[in-house]
């Protein structure tokens, strides 16, 4: 077989009659076999879910955010309560989860939920106090036992489940906020990303 050099010194040559031709194996093509997914329904799955006028909107992720970035969440979960959409988040004294519910109070408190990982009771004194007057909580005493980190990871999932879309605030070394985004696109839901650092 010809190499790529000798296909340009034969294609400029005016007395060679042949058109070159390339050669391209077909061995190495991807071929799509009776168990994969079909990417077609998924994307029209998305593309719907974008359409939607209302859409469950999750919104999870870091703790420790400076108040700029805080802010930017806050205005983020008002407009889009404001555009019918329901907010979905988990409780937090600062950071993402605070500011979601703050900016969410704002517009619409009918148009936020809050899933706890544990009960109120379990909650530090300032997020207690933040959420006085939230009308839709879901408390869990069923993981009263649990430690807090496992508690957040299953909430995390929960939260999830019920939303449409994801919005995610997270560091590049955030292993549990990583993994819940990966259990979002397991589950095919609209996530959006922004790293902070």
């Amino acid at each position: 077989m010809a190499n790529f050099e000798d296909i340009l010194l034969n294609a400029g040559d005016k007395n060679n009659d042949e058109q070159p031709s390339i050669m391209v194996p077909i061995d190495d093509m991807d071929t799509v076999n009776a168990d994969s997914p079909n990417t077609v329904d998924e994307l029209a799955q998305e593309l719907a879910t974008i359409r939607q006028s209302a859409k469950k909107i999750a919104i999870i992720g870091s703790r420790n955010l400076p108040i700029t970035h805080q802010q930017m969440i806050e205005t983020l979960a008002t407009a889009l309560v404001r555009q019918g959409n329901t907010i979905i988040t988990s409780g937090g004294s600062s950071g993402t989860n605070a500011a979601a519910i703050r900016g969410a109070m704002k517009a619409n408190p009918d148009k936020l939920k809050v899933i706890l990982p544990q009960t109120i009771g379990q909650q530090p004194s300032d997020v207690q106090d933040q959420l006085i007057g939230v009308p839709n909580i879901i408390e869990h005493a069923d993981r009263a036992m649990m430690t807090l980190a496992d508690a957040s990871r299953v909430c995390n999932r929960e939260i999830i489940d019920d939303c449409n879309q994801l919005i995610c605030f997270l560091s590049h070394t955030s292993k549990t906020l990583h993994n819940a985004v990966q259990y979002a696109e397991e589950g095919h839901k609209v996530i959006t990303v922004f790293y902070l650092d």
